[in-house]
């Protein structure tokens, strides 16, 4: 007959197992997930040059040559976790509780203060040419119907760092920790490889500095959503941005 402490101790056991339980991929399958972003991205503009470039409107190239891959990468890990581990809420640590939510404000507003201040010194340094970012340069040279616009502001805003959090924080994240390094290594590492991962080499200080408090907010709380969240308040001046210089509203 069980015992009142023996169910005591296999209830907890039980809600302690979810976060112990050792997933079955490792650091191949983020630089799987990653050739899988990099080739869709290579096979779509490849598409591009050779589909009359003139005949498809940059509005539709910056669309696709945005979304798809980032998308296809994250559809791409969330499988990953599925087949070879526990699922994205326990492998990748995903949550979006009250407390994620929070977290995510008070990392985010550090960050949009660090992000400024390193854009304002960044741009003085390359000058006002170099400091678009490649999405940016997208939508310089062409207006967007704005519903397209639109689009893009939303995917930038919301649902790229998802994304984005997905992979790095959530996959690579995991990855590393599988491989027993410190938590301030994984913190750092994830960091340096979420920059230069953008395929940016101009900007990649920049999205360093962009990086830390994003990576911080994962580190501290131990759970993707406040990343997401610090992410995504992160994201918002530049997508708003985007989003002027697309209708016309903003010069590049």
């Amino acid at each position: 007959m069980t015992t009142e402490r023996e169910a005591t101790e296999t209830s907890g056991s039980q809600l302690a197992d979810p976060q112990v339980r050792t997933h079955r991929w490792g650091f191949g399958a983020f630089l799987f997930v990653f050739a899988v972003f990099v080739l869709s991205a290579v096979l779509i503009g490849a598409i591009v040059g050779t589909v009359a470039p003139e005949s498809i409107h940059s509005a539709t190239v910056a669309l696709v040559g945005t979304i798809v891959p980032t998308v296809l990468a994250t559809a791409v890990a969330l499988l990953v976790t599925k087949l070879r581990g526990n699922g994205p809420a326990i492998d990748l640590r995903w949550s979006f509780t009250r407390e994620d939510i929070r977290a995510g404000f008070k990392f985010g507003a550090l960050g949009l203060v660090c992000t400024t201040l390193a854009a304002i010194v960044w741009t003085n340094v390359v000058g006002e040419e170099n400091a678009s970012s490649a999405v940016s340069q997208l939508v310089a040279n062409d207006r967007m119907p704005v519903a397209a616009a639109i689009a893009l502001f939303l995917f930038v805003w919301l649902v790229g760092p998802v994304c984005e959090e997905i992979i790095y924080r959530g996959l690579l994240w995991g990855a590393l920790e599988r491989l027993s390094w410190g938590r301030w290594a994984v913190f750092g590492l994830t960091t340096v490889i979420f920059a230069v991962s953008h395929l940016e080499p101009l900007r990649t200080s920049l999205l360093l500095v962009i990086g830390i408090p994003i990576g911080l907010a994962r580190l501290f709380t131990g759970r993707l959503g406040a990343s997401i969240v610090t992410h995504q308040v992160n994201n918002f001046l530049p997508a708003l941005a985007v989003l002027l210089v697309a209708i016309g509203v903003m010069p590049a």
